[in-house]
């Protein structure tokens, strides 16, 4: 595991957002996500449709780095990401990927830090 700065964690824009709606994307293991941050409805595109079905999410507050650029994903531009515990090589562990919520009724928007 590589270290970082404090300074590179503060360039990280880390907000909690809500999950609005959630379909799937026809053909593929894609989710499209649309999450309420408070001032600003984002889209996002997330390979998390083989773990999760798409009225499971919504609802949900979940964490997302919202100065990530955006960026087409089949099509679909993804304009963010939102956080998971788990990852491609716990996959081969048997570890499904599930997404970081938040505890509590914390605010579309809210900063993480």
């Amino acid at each position: 595991m590589s270290e970082i700065t404090i300074d590179d964690f503060a360039k990280l824009d880390l907000r909690v957002g809500i999950v609005k709606s959630a379909e799937h994307i026809e053909g593929t293991k894609l989710l499209k996500l649309m999450i309420d941050l408070g001032t600003e409805t984002r889209q996002i595109i997330s390979g998390i449709a083989e773990f999760y079905k798409p009225e499971e999410l919504v609802g949900k507050r979940v964490i997302l780095i919202a100065n990530l650029k955006p960026r087409k994903i089949r099509g679909f531009e993804s304009q963010g990401m939102i956080l998971a515990a788990g990852c491609k090589e716990d996959e081969e562990k048997g570890i499904k990927p599930r997404i970081i919520t938040v505890d509590g009724e914390v605010p579309a928007g809210t900063k993480v830090c």
